[in-house]
């Protein structure tokens, strides 16, 4: 079953959720901000169509790992090649490669950041594209699932 991973809009904080097509609201535990959800039964079937939160149908996928995190490695890393003259850079970087050989791969969409796992058309998901992103971000453009088209 996918499992459906929601951005609190009031507190950022996560809230971890399967679908249900009788759901129609999701509580954030930590400020109590209560969000809308549309779940379907594709949803719980698996498949990725539409984003129960925002309705939006553009998502795009990466694998499944915080960001956050990888940015603090490659900055202990740089650090250390002073001491290490660039070996702890070698190693970040084959570290990486085993993660990123492992990791699973969500799909995450555009709008409203909520993440998917287990996604069963994962297939049908594009990567990450930069001019989508800022046109969904900056100028609240719907593709409407459709790729861009110049």
């Amino acid at each position: 079953m996918m499992e459906v991973q929601i951005t609190c809009p009031s507190c950022q904080s996560s809230i971890e959720v399967l679908p249900n097509h009788l759901a129609s609201k999701v509580d954030c535990d930590i400020c109590k901000h209560i969000i809308d959800v549309k779940f379907t039964t594709e949803h719980e079937h698996g498949n990725l169509k539409e984003c129960p939160v925002c309705s939006r149908m553009d998502f795009y996928k990466q694998k499944d790992f915080n960001r956050k995190i990888g940015v603090i490695l490659f900055v202990i890393a740089a650090i250390l090649s002073i001491w290490t003259y660039g070996l702890s850079l070698v190693a970040l970087y084959l570290v990486d490669l085993f993660l990123f050989r492992k990791l699973a791969i969500v799909a995450i969409c555009y709008k409203c950041l909520t993440n998917f796992r287990k996604v069963k058309n994962i297939t049908e998901i594009r990567d990450f594209d930069h001019e989508m992103n800022d046109r969904i971000v900056y100028s609240d453009h719907d593709f409407k699932g459709k790729p861009l088209s110049h």
